[in-house]
């Protein structure tokens, strides 16, 4: 049996791990509603399907037409998502069995509840999409005013359905249970069930988020089809533990910061890693306040000198591939936002470059990340440039 004292980090137990997995699962409402990957590495390709297969008419010893169906392969990249939890010293000579096993639903909590702020929101998001930054986008947002809380509703479905997709599910804020809880049809039975597994809205799922994890200045409800809502997750946690630091994020009796060492207590750090990909913006929609302003997130232009982005940028298009010959070291990369008081940063690989001046590509291919950031949101647009050998 393995102590803290003894080893200060590595992995969770795995029996332990697993029970925290499965409590980030039940807890999110993102991961309740979406489609889920497990992950043996941090990056995986999805086939999603984006139109169906086609059946035919076929007579005796006809030929079967070939099938219509069209696929696209998006990429999840799993990233690190942390917790700090502070204990008491005596806990370092407890079993690493004993200490996750009482600080798994602590653990759990604040993994799903980062996890849901970052996917429906971008809120300090790691990842390349949010479900409203997707929305925002495609400008399918229904405003609600007090007195039509269900045409409203029903005019975000139809956002959805317009573009050729069906709503299988709802996201919603704690708040709306009692806009939803007044909700008849024209026979008068309720349009919404509470349920004890399964809470339902027109006869769909809904999943209500956790306050802490919802933007009530974004959004009230959002409808889509979750499927194109993708979320991988490793099967892994590893911890770390603290001694020696002062946790900026957690304040003690006398309002500053907490140190461990003035404290005598030592902290729990615990990392788990996830992935999450919108693969469909134009699949979802939401109900927004009346007063609701998006943080804009989002390039006006990007250009990679004169090379030709695949596909032509748009600002709802956050991946492209372009081609360079291998006469081409130096090439001037621009990125601007849409908000003024947004800021970019455009890195090639890992090395950062200033909007209009130079970046030197080696052969094969090469990564360039351009991240908007705008508050406490952001979004990531990636340009694999491809030099010829």
């Amino acid at each position: 049996m393995s102590f803290l004292k003894d080893e200060l980090r590595g992995f969770v137990p795995k029996e332990q791990a697993q029970e925290i997995i499965k409590k980030v699962a039940r807890g999110s409402g993102v991961i309740r509603l979406s489609r889920v990957e497990p992950m043996n590495s941090d990056s995986k390709k999805i086939p999603v399907m984006t139109s169906g297969a086609g059946a035919y008419w076929v007579g005796e010893g006809q030929r079967i037409n070939t099938s219509g169906a069209k696929w696209i392969f998006p990429e999840l990249q799993a990233k690190k998502l942390g917790v700090i939890i502070p204990v008491t010293r005596e806990k370092l000579s407890d079993s690493t069995i004993d200490v996750f096993s009482e600080l798994q639903d602590s653990i759990a909590e604040a993994f799903y509840e980062a996890f849901d702020a970052a996917a429906l929101f971008g809120y300090e998001s790691p990842f390349a999409t949010s479900i409203m930054g997707a929305v925002n986008g495609c400008n399918a947002v229904v405003k609600v005013s007090d007195g039509n809380f269900d045409i409203a509703a029903s005019d975000v479905m139809a956002k959805v359905e317009n573009a050729g997709y069906d709503v299988d599910g709802f996201a919603a804020k704690i708040g709306v249970k009692n806009s939803l809880r007044k909700l008849r049809d024209a026979n008068g039975s309720p349009i919404f069930i509470s349920g004890t597994d399964q809470n339902e809205l027109y006869g769909q799922p809904v999943e209500f988020i956790r306050s802490s994890a919802w933007q009530n200045d974004q959004a009230e409800l959002i409808a889509g089809e979750w499927k194109y809502s993708l979320v991988g997750i490793r099967d892994d946690i590893e911890y770390e533990i603290l001694t020696e630091a002062t946790l900026q994020g957690t304040l003690g009796h006398d309002g500053k910061p907490l140190s461990l060492a003035e404290q005598d207590m030592a902290a729990v750090k615990a990392t788990m890693r996830i992935a999450f990909l919108c693969v469909r913006p134009e699949a979802f929609a939401a109900l927004v306040p009346e007063n609701a302003k998006a943080n804009d997130v989002s390039l006006s232009s990007l250009t990679i000198g004169s090379l030709t982005l695949v596909p032509e940028f748009s600002a709802d298009v956050t991946e492209y591939t372009a081609d360079t010959s291998n006469e081409s070291d130096n090439i001037t990369a621009t990125a601007a936002a849409a908000e003024s008081g947004a800021t970019v940063e455009i890195k090639n690989g890992e090395t950062v470059v200033e909007s209009g001046s130079a970046a030197t590509w080696e052969i094969g291919e090469n990564t360039v990340s351009v991240k908007v950031t705008n508050g406490d949101y952001n979004k990531t647009y990636t340009v694999t440039v491809t030099k010829a050998g």
